[in-house]
């Protein structure tokens, strides 16, 4: 049975953090969210309402619109580029240099984790700020930008398109065999700002719990996978993962 606290951490709660050799967290969009970066349906607001995600987000829809796609990742990136990291991300990133091992897995694509210092970290929906050639599959740094067209790879032609996951793609398979081997590795997993319910990310606490982990779900709301976690804390990942840290600066255990 899920335990609902929040402020302070429980006892039992942080004394597993102190003790845990290997911790890892998996991240969705309610962190960024509270950096101000809408999530990707609520991103469909104002200009862009009248498409649908996956008129967006597909190998299909940049096939058949690639000038509309690139625009609408651009703003994108825009949108995350001014976003700052809040203190949620900070407490992950104190977290992975206080801790013996840490991995950080994140379905996250707007690099505010980065920013924020973490270093152990694995995207699982790649990073909207790097560009790739749609052909070769190689990132490219520079690019030149014409007005009224999407740029193209100086090595064979091909467009260039964001480096992230679209619908009717599969994940990096580097990526999800650091997060499998994670979540069966891990002594704790804590589950931040998701619901966990898109698959194979949503398989992770599973995995991790039937190993044998604590899992700890972070959200301000209860989700699907609130029943099947140990811990469920009820608010927002600013205000819960500091209290978090605090707990094990307290118990002083676990610390490098």
């Amino acid at each position: 049975m899920a335990q609902n606290a929040f402020a302070p951490v429980p006892r039992a709660l942080a004394d597993a953090l102190g003790a845990a050799r290997y911790v890892a967290a998996l991240t969705g969009a309610g962190i960024s969210a509270e950096s101000g970066l809408a999530t990707f349906r609520e991103a469909q607001t104002g200009l862009w309402a009248r498409f649908d995600p996956r008129e967006l987000a597909t190998p299909s829809a940049f096939a058949k619109n690639p000038k509309l796609v690139w625009e609408w990742y651009a703003w994108r990136r825009e949108q995350a580029a001014a976003a700052e990291p809040n203190a949620g991300h900070r407490a992950l990133a104190e977290l992975e240099r206080r801790l013996p091992r840490f991995l950080l897995i994140t379905q996250n694509v707007d690099g505010l984790h980065q920013r924020a210092g973490s270093r152990n970290l694995v995207e699982l929906h790649g990073n909207i700020g790097r560009v790739k050639c749609s052909r070769e599959g190689t990132i490219v740094e520079r690019w030149d930008a014409p007005r009224d067209s999407v740029p193209r790879c100086a090595s064979c032609g091909a467009l260039l398109r964001p480096d992230v996951v679209w619908f009717e793609e599969t994940l990096p398979a580097d990526a999800l065999a650091q997060a499998e081997a994670a979540a069966r590795e891990c002594d704790m997993l804590l589950v931040i700002g998701t619901s966990a319910e898109v698959y194979p990310a949503a398989a992770l606490p599973a995995s991790a719990r039937a190993s044998g982990a604590t899992v700890v779900e972070i959200n301000p709301h209860a989700t699907p996978l609130s029943a099947r976690v140990d811990y469920a804390l009820r608010g927002p990942s600013g205000a819960v993962l500091p209290a978090l840290l605090a707990s094990l600066e307290a118990g002083g255990s676990g610390a490098k």
